[in-house]
């Protein structure tokens, strides 16, 4: 089995998704960046998040796209290696027109982090987790 894994997620416009993610610091796929497709990971990349336009999702999917504006379909969430990396993270969200529903805060005593919005309405969380305070 391969050690990767991929999770689709409709957009409506790949380019301007493809640009969120990379202001914020996510890396681009060169082998999956196109006009109706881009792949981005953070970190070593074990995990890619593929952006397709809502038809195309749909096609292979063969179901509608959920609306974002009424519900949340999954929330996604990627680790950060310090308290500094969430807040410059936060900052970079906002700028490259993100929604921020929470944080940057500490929660639980040893977690810090902060959730946000994509321009697709998609619902994201940035952690950084101090597992030297974690409640054993």
């Amino acid at each position: 089995m391969s050690k990767e894994i991929w999770i689709n997620l409709p957009v409506k416009d790949v380019k301007r998704s493809r640009e969120f993610f990379r202001n914020i610091g996510f890396n681009i796929n060169p082998n999956h960046n196109t006009d109706q497709m881009a792949a981005i990971s953070s970190g070593e990349g074990k995990a890619m998040v593929m952006l397709f336009p809502d038809p195309m999702f749909e096609s292979f999917s063969n179901n509608k796209v959920a609306d974002t504006q009424q519900g949340t379909e999954a929330m996604f969430s990627f680790g950060a290696d310090s308290k500094e990396e969430v807040d410059e993270t936060a900052k970079k969200v906002k700028k490259a027109g993100g929604t921020l529903f929470g944080g940057p805060a500490e929660r639980d005593s040893w977690m810090y982090g902060f959730a946000f919005i994509d321009p697709d309405g998609h619902r994201w969380n940035m952690l950084y987790m101090d597992m030297s305070k974690m409640p054993k």
